[in-house]
Formats: structure tokens, sequence, C-alpha cells
């Protein structure tokens, strides 16, 4: 990872450099000592002289164009950035090398004064190279003594600055290479550099398998620990949808396969910029490639040389590396991707072969703020117009790479180290992963959904796993839940009027039958059931249940089904021709909207056949001093139950929810005459369930039931909308219940 996103003075066509005012969050530590940090200065210094030593004074001085820079300029820049910036206003008695210096090697700094112009660099013939060492000599000298002769003052004062302006020497240290290439492309005899390295992009991806990422929500920019340039910040964070990466770069046999055909005569697969440039400056081929009778070669720091197919390609740029993602049927990946795969695990090439160029244009990150003075001009002025580039080249300086780093260059540019990594979209693979693992993908599958929505939801179903089992038990035994006992009270009444109308040989369905308590009253008083079909969600409860009644009444077939009881489409072919009594208990069904509602009763009535019957429990309108301690109790047992199901999101979804940070509360809803339970985050927080992100803001809520409260003659409406007749109504006195007899 790299930060050449203020790749200065050499990307800019109008003489803006871009590395110089990169600031740094961090420095170096201030504990550090400051001969440590005197000895990392000096170390890049003379690596900086060990770059340029392979040249000879001419090689020095020559512009190849105006976005790149002299060697020899590279050399005095530098200096002058240690010169102006730490030396001059913080080392007392510090004499300048020579006063000229400022107006020929200030790069772009209005704040400090006037400069030469960028385009005219190569016409310094003068100071000399000889002399330009010189300088650095002094420049080093003075810093040596600064650093010496105070020791606490230069570790407190100037080693944020020393780390700053090294930092800026490195990115200096890439452009002198790509620079001086350039400046040989255009020399007929094609001379190599030969200097340390001669380094060059090498090597192939791990074939031809894609990387997917789920994406969700991320933070990307940098996490403040270690040095970083002003523009990697703020860390913030980023929505991603499920993407997918290539494993390796585009290859220079790739890049033949493009231009085979016809990349660069297609006007269809170029922005019509890109299109523009191609046309005006003819382009055929990467910027350092030839053909001729033995073949392509390409230039490189070691000269030229026939073309390595399975090397990245590189001088590219954002035009052709875009043109080639949609030749190819993919994109460029945005620099959110980017960073977000290098954090998790780096791929192959993402540092020290090529710079990646990304879909992003470079623009400031929410809450990015210029420094104020000379050292604030660089990031902030320059954030118009250019795309940003991600990981490092070959040439870039070894530990000068980070994955939060931003290079950016103009996307007609082509002289860079660039080359391209695919991306494409991606399916969700989390479902799969989680499912693998036992839990169920329909439950997961809605999390994800009801999670996503402007109002967050879930759904009511999902609370009934063991625990919520248990805890729907002891809330039927709460003094303020009044549903459990008075439509018992009305079940035991009611059993003789209904058992009149049955049919002998009847088979009992029960949907969501839970515990099976009040089954049993209909058992003991319904003479003419003989057969009993318990459907619920919860397989171990279920199972419970009907052994425990098999023991009580052996004379009763029992048949278990498991299942979600808004999806079961039959009952066993065993039971089809007998009578059928469906019984719907606990007012369940005020827990679906009135449209849910009238498909459920729908489907209900297919399963008991023509001529069914189904006995239904539903809540009536009432004062809200009887409604609403029945789902907030005193001893916190509803809180517990609503609170559970986020235990069993982080159980079985492998989610994090912070369960107390969510806090249960009961609202009446006068416009749909409904109680609603909601789970209200209690503090700013994101949540993490298999791969994805949700936020929630403090107050924010998860509205996870509804109880519908009616009255006999609005149900019976409801209940005719779905096919059935009411030939029955038992009310209870206050608190105010019904039992409601159907026919279909």
């Amino acid at each position: 990872m790299s930060r050449l996103p203020n790749l200065a003075e050499n990307r800019r066509p109008h003489g803006q450099p871009a590395t110089d005012g990169q600031h740094h969050l961090s420095v170096v530590a201030p504990d550090d000592h400051a001969e440590t940090i005197l000895a990392r200065l000096l170390a890049v210094r003379r690596h900086s002289e060990a770059l340029a030593a392979p040249l000879s004074p001419e090689d020095q001085c020559v512009q190849s164009m105006a976005d790149a820079s002299p060697t020899k300029w590279h050399l005095a820049h530098t200096s002058w950035f240690f010169e102006s910036f730490v030396l001059q206003p913080h080392v007392a008695g510090y004499r300048p090398f020579s006063e000229a210096y400022g107006f020929l090697f200030n790069s772009y700094y209005e704040a400090m004064g006037p400069r030469h112009a960028r385009p005219q660099r190569g016409l310094l013939t003068r100071p000399s190279a000889a002399e330009i060492t010189a300088y650095r000599r002094h420049v080093d000298d003075a810093l040596v003594a600064a650093f010496r002769g105070d020791p606490d003052h230069a570790a407190a004062v100037l080693a944020p600055l020393v780390e700053l302006g090294w930092q800026h020497e490195q990115q200096h240290q890439e452009l002198l290479l790509t620079d001086i290439l350039h400046a040989f492309h255009g020399n007929p005899l094609q001379p190599a550099y030969d200097g340390p390295g001669a380094p060059r992009p090498r090597g192939a991806g791990e074939g031809a398998d894609d990387a997917d990422y789920d994406g969700g929500l991320v933070s990307v920019g940098h996490d403040g620990q270690g040095f970083a340039f002003d523009n990697e910040g703020p860390r913030h964070q980023v929505f991603l949808r499920p993407y997918r990466l290539a494993r390796g770069l585009v290859t220079n046999r790739e890049w033949l396969e493009f231009m085979a055909a016809g990349g660069y005569r297609d006007p269809a697969h170029w922005l019509a910029d890109g299109w523009a440039r191609v046309v005006q400056e003819q382009w055929q081929a990467p910027l350092y490639w030839r053909h001729d009778a033995a073949g392509w070669s390409q230039l490189t720091l070691a000269g030229r040389v026939p073309l390595d197919l399975d090397a990245p390609v590189t001088q590219l740029s954002f035009f052709e590396a875009e043109a080639f993602a949609r030749w190819r049927g993919k994109r460029l990946p945005t620099e959110a991707e980017w960073e977000h795969a290098a954090l998790l695990a780096p791929l192959p090439q993402m540092f020290g072969e090529a710079w990646q160029w990304t879909a992003s244009a470079y623009a400031p990150y929410p809450g990015f703020r210029a420094l104020p003075g000379a050292l604030g001009e660089y990031n902030g002025k320059f954030m118009s117009g250019q795309m940003v580039l991600k990981g490092s080249s070959c040439v870039t300086p070894r530990g000068h790479a980070r994955a939060s780093y931003r290079n950016f260059f103009y996307p007609h540019q082509r002289w860079q180290f660039a080359g391209l990594r695919l991306a494409d979209e991606a399916p969700l693979r989390a479902a799969a992963r989680v499912a693998d693992g036992g839990a169920d993908p329909d439950f997961l599958a809605a999390v994800l959904d009801g999670l996503s929505r402007p109002q967050k939801t879930l759904e009511p179903k999902y609370f009934y796993d063991d625990e919520g089992g248990r805890l729907f038990d002891r809330i039927c035994d709460l003094a303020e839940y009044y549903p459990p006992r008075v439509e018992a009270a009305l079940l035991r009444r009611l059993c003789p009027d209904l058992d009149q109308v049955m049919t002998p040989d009847s088979v009992l369905v029960e949907l969501g039958s839970g515990a099976s308590i009040k089954t049993r009253l209909l058992l003991d008083r319904l003479t003419k059931v003989t057969s009993y079909i318990p459907v619920d969600i919860n397989a171990g409860q279920l199972q419970a249940v009907a052994k425990a009644l098999a023991a009580d009444y052996p004379a009763l077939e029992i048949a278990p089904l498991c299942g979600d009881m808004t999806a079961v489409e039959e009952l066993p072919p065993a039971y089809a021709g007998r009578p059928k009594l469906g019984f719907f208990p606990g007012s369940t069904i005020g827990n679906f909207q009135p449209t849910q509602a009238v498909a459920l009763l729908e489907r209900i009535r297919r399963l008991v056949g023509p001529g069914g019957r189904l006995l239904i429990g539903i809540d009536l309108v009432k004062p809200l001093d009887q409604l609403l301690p029945a789902y907030d109790d005193a001893e916190g047992v509803t809180a517990a139950f609503n609170r559970n199901l986020l235990t069993r999101i982080n159980r079985e979804l492998k989610g994090d929810f912070a369960v107390d940070s969510f806090a249960h509360e009961a609202r009446w809803n006068a416009a749909d005459s409904r109680i609603e339970m909601h789970l209200v985050s209690r503090r700013p927080q994101h949540v993490a369930i298999a791969g994805r992100v949700f936020s929630f803001a403090r107050g924010e809520s998860i509205h996870t039931e509804n109880s519908h409260k009616f009255t006999v003659g609005g149900f019976a409406a409801l209940a005719a909308k779905a096919g059935w007749t009411m030939t029955h109504d038992w009310v209870s006195e206050a608190p105010a219940f019904a039992v409601i007899g159907l026919r279909g």
C-alpha cells in the first residue's frame, strides 16, 4: 500500500505537483529517540542519491514533457522542502544555501512565493548537478546538527515535519524513476537506466478464480495508526453491495487479446473523452510498447525487452483501463471496494507490481478539511478532475504503501506504472455460508430483508425458539396478560354448544399449537374429535407436546406437523375427506396485517376443506390501561421475550447484537387499532449479521410484532373476505375477548 496520491509535480499538466502538501494524520511517536528519526531520514536521503547516481549530468537535466520533472530538480526540490518547512522556521540561525533556490525549486505552494514555471524546469542547466549535490549536503548537515544539538526539541518539534519530508521524498523517488523512463522513451537509443534494481512488474496472478466479498457497511480511510497523508481521512463508513475482484492484475497477454479484438479501433468500448484521446494521440498500444520483426517489446528501466506476456500490463491511462474492463464485460473496482478487500486479506499483486485504477473520482472524504497554511495547499485544491489509484508499483519505495493510500492522476495520463484489476457484482454469499452451518436460510433471508427496510422489522413467527416458547408460557401466566385466562374461560363455556354442531370422527387442526395448553380444554369436552394435528414451527416443543398428549389421551390419534403455519399447503393424505375443525387461539390472527390475515384465513379454509369449521380467538378493543400492561409487564418477561429474538439471531445467524442495548417498548397505534412491540436502540450502533452490517441511530427501533384489536362485526367482515361465515360468537366481560366460530 502506498501513498502516491500526492505524486506531485509530475502529474499536474499546469504545474501542480502532487506530493508536498500531503499532511500526515500521525507521525513518529513522541518517545522515539531523535537519533532513530535522524537515521531513517538520512537513509531516505541517501537512497535518492543512489537512484540518481547511474545518470549522467545530461540525463539529470532532461525534461521530456510538462508532466515530468528532471532528476536534478527532484533532488533539489526535496531539499528545498526540508529547508523551507523544517530548517528556516524551526532551527535558529539556519542560513539558506542560496536565496535563488526558493524561486527555482518551489513546486506549487502559493504561500511560499513565486516560482519557476513547471514546463520550463528542463531549462535549468544551472545550477549544475554538482551544485545540487552540495545543496543537499548543506541541508543534511543542518538537519544532523539540529537533531544532535537539541534532541528534545528535534523529537518534539522537528520530528513530525521531518517524517512528512521523508515521506514526500519517497514519492519523488518513485517520480524520479517514472520520469527518467519517459525521457529514455523519447531517446532513439532507448537506453537502459540500470540503476538500483532496475525494477519492472513481474509475475502473474493466481489463476482465473475471482474473490467474492459480501460488502455491507464497511469502514474505509486511515485508522490513525502510523503515518498518513491528510487525504486518507477521516475514516468513515461506506455501504458496499456484494462485489467480486479478480485475484490478479490484467496481463500483457490479455491486453494483446484486447488489441487483436480491435480494442483501440472500436469507440463502443470507450468513454467519450477517452475515445477523443485515442483519435487525437493515435493510441494503438500501451505507452512503451513497440512492434517490429521480432514481435512485441516494451521499454523498461532495464532497457527494451521482449514483452513478458504474464507480467501485469502497465503505463495505462484510466481511459484505457476502463475501456478494457468494459470490453471484458466487467468494471473497475471502486476505491472503497479495493480498500475493503485489502484490509480483509490482500489479494495477489495488490502491492508492489502496478498501481490499480479505480472507478472513483479523487474527492474529499466526508469531514475532510485542508490544514491552514502552505502545507495545507497540496491535497484539497487538487480534488477535481482526477481518478484514484490504489496499491503500489514496482518502483514504489519499500515500506511506502498501505491500503488507505490514495494515489491520483488525470484520466488521460499514462506514463506511470499503472495497470488494472477487474471487478464485478457478486451474489450475497452469507446466506449460503450460514445455511451450511445449520441455520434456517428462510430465517436469514427474512432478517436481512427486514433490517434493510426504512422501518426495520423482524417477523414475530421467529420469536418461538425453545427459549422463546418458554418465555411465552411465562407470559401466559402473568397477571397483566389477560388473553389466556379469558379465552380459556370462554372455551370451557362454548364447548357444549360447539360439540352439538360438529360431525363425528372429526380432526382437530391447531395452527401454532405451542404448548397445546388450550387444546386440552377442547379434547376434554369435544366428544367427536378423534384425531389431532398440531402445526408448529418449533420442532422440539412439538415433539414434546405430542408425546405428553399421547400419554394423556391414549385413544387420540396424533399427527404432529412441523412447519410455518402460514405456509402449510395440505394435511397428511390419511385425513382427506374427514370433517375438520381448525383451531387458532390466542388472537394470533392479530399479529398479521389485514391483507395478510385474509390470506391466512383463506389458507386455513382450504386446509379444513368444504364445510370445515374454524374456532378462532380475537382480542377486542379496550381501554389502554388494560392493553399496554399486557404487553409491557412489571416483571419484564415480555421484554425478555422480545429481546430473545436478537439472541436467537446472534446464535443462529452469526449476529453480534448487543442485546441489552435495545429497550423493549409497547405502543398503541390508534390509526390501525393495534398494539406494536418494538426494540429501541439505546445508542448509535452497528450490528453485523452474516457479513452484512446494519446501522442504528439512537432511538431507532425494530418493529417486531403487531397485535390488532377487533370488534366482532369488524372481524366477521374480515373473515367474509376469506370465504368464511360467522356461526357463533362468544364474548367475555371485561377485559373483553371473543372466540368466533366460522364455517367455510
